[in-house]
């Protein structure tokens, strides 16, 4: 089938624990590629060395909004120097989050605007985190688009609104479902994915978080369950999970241009 997953943490410790397994059971379920994200320079290089040692698994260097506050001042230094990597294929996770207290929030939007800086620097598309800030993250994407447009980046693990999805698409933007789309209370969120056009649209399944339907209170997830959420979605849409297979195939290898090499 195909399939990539564009958001895996495999540098956690339940995958990265056995990993061998893990990647076992995606190529088995038709996952062909993987993203292994990062969120600090730590996990960056991590990261890293996991894409070298795995050419299925590529990898992204940044640093996530909950923890831009206890980044000590090299670890951006560090990214920078990732960035040039030839396995790093992204920027990211990066973005906004108003769920969560701990991180100042213009310590999050600081954060946020060098990652753009480095993705005009380096033409590396940015994996966006938003959660609880639709707004926000509204005037943060305009204010990069007055810079330049159009804007190189993905809504990963997309949950917001219709009318948020269509101004991100807008920008230039690609979204990326997971496994909330599998589940039974999601019906809007099922509704905004039918309004994606096809060569936007990208799965991923921010592994080991967010477990699709039917093991969401079984196991941890893991990359090979992209393909629950892939099924989900062609199923939403209304074309054959081969045909999203193909699809979003092709979308991730044009947006994340590296992995097209």
């Amino acid at each position: 089938m195909g399939l990539i997953d564009t958001h895996a943490h495999l540098a956690d410790k339940s995958l990265a624990s056995q990993l061998a397994e893990v990647l076992e059971r995606a190529s088995k379920a038709g996952v062909s590629q993987m993203i292994c994200v990062a969120v600090d320079a730590e996990t960056a290089s991590q990261a890293i060395a996991i894409a070298e040692a795995n050419h299925p698994i590529w990898a992204s260097v940044g640093i996530h909004p909950n923890y831009a506050h206890e980044a000590s001042p090299d670890q951006w230094p560090r990214i920078v120097e990732y960035s040039n990597h030839p396995r790093v294929c992204a920027l990211g996770e990066t973005g906004l989050d108003r769920h969560w207290d701990d991180c100042p929030f213009e310590i999050q939007q600081a954060n946020f605007e060098r990652h753009w800086e480095l993705s005009r620097q380096t033409d590396l598309p940015l994996i966006i985190h938003m959660r609880d800030c639709e707004p926000e993250m509204l005037v943060a994407l305009e204010k990069q688009a007055v810079i330049k447009a159009p804007l190189r980046g993905v809504m990963h693990s997309f949950a917001g609104s219709t009318e948020t999805a269509q101004q991100c698409l807008a920008y230039g933007l690609y979204i990326s479902f997971a496994g909330m789309l599998t589940y039974k209370k999601s019906d809007e969120l099922r509704k905004t994915a039918k309004t994606i056009p096809l060569d936007r649209i990208l799965v991923e399944t921010d592994c080991p978080y967010l477990t699709p339907e039917p093991n969401r209170s079984r196991r941890p997830n893991e990359p090979a369950f992209v393909a629950f959420t892939a099924k989900c979605l062609a199923e939403t849409i209304g074309i054959s999970t081969k045909e999203l297979a193909a699809i979003t195939t092709e979308n991730a290898k044009r947006l994340f241009w590296r992995m097209a090499d």
